[in-house]
């Protein structure tokens, strides 16, 4: 018997695909990959739905996340990716949108609500930012900060150790060519950063199809 199962990345404007004018991020590419396998006779359907809202923090996740999970709710089985951060730690007016104490009680209890619904949970990392703008007050009037990019990854991954979660480490993956992988806002990645956030999450998809 095929299975029908879902899976649902919940994230900002970087699950969502924002910047990329080819691909349309790395969801939409996984999503791509998942329909032709299904159409060339993979046992299983798996049907992911991209639930980033660009500039959504951890609390917009905690309202919606209970109400998302019920709409899109697979017999068969629901995967579900969490991907927040990137606006959380950002400062403006010189505190940070939300800070480590919130964002580490917000993401646990979204995956509280997941739960209910999915026993396979994974936490996706903040990407790094570029230099040019590292430290440096945007058109938006915030900042954001490598640093500060560390310490949530860190609270992400002490989560995912909790709550034996698998870690999606993109953040390491774009380090080293980072400059080339973000576009030119220094934030989000472009299409090559996009494709190989794909390729780096395609092992975790392939194990459902």
């Amino acid at each position: 018997m095929k299975k029908m199962i879902y899976g649902l990345f919940f994230g900002d404007s970087i699950t969502y695909g924002e910047y990329d004018g080819i691909f349309g991020g790395w969801v939409d590419i996984l999503k791509r990959y998942a329909l032709q396998k299904y159409n060339e006779g993979s046992s299983n359907e798996l049907i992911l739905f991209n639930l980033g809202i660009g500039g959504e923090t951890s609390e917009g996740l905690v309202k919606r996340i209970p109400h998302e999970m019920k709409a899109r709710n697979s017999a068969d089985g629901n995967i579900v990716f969490i991907g927040y951060g990137a606006n959380d730690l950002a400062v403006k007016d010189g505190n940070q949108i939300v800070n480590q104490s919130q964002f580490k009680v917000n993401i646990k209890t979204a995956i509280q609500d997941a739960k209910l619904y999915s026993d396979d949970i994974y936490l996706v990392s903040i990407l790094p930012i570029s230099e040019k703008i590292d430290s440096k007050i945007s058109a938006t009037g915030k900042i954001r900060t490598n640093e500060d990019v560390l310490v949530y990854n860190q609270i992400l991954k002490d989560i995912a150790t909790e709550n034996v979660l698998t870690y999606i480490d993109f953040h390491s993956a774009f380090l080293e060519n980072k400059e080339i992988l973000l576009s030119k806002d220094g934030v989000h990645p472009n299409e090559k950063g996009y494709k190989m956030m794909a390729e780096s999450a395609l092992p975790i998809i392939e194990k459902y199809l």
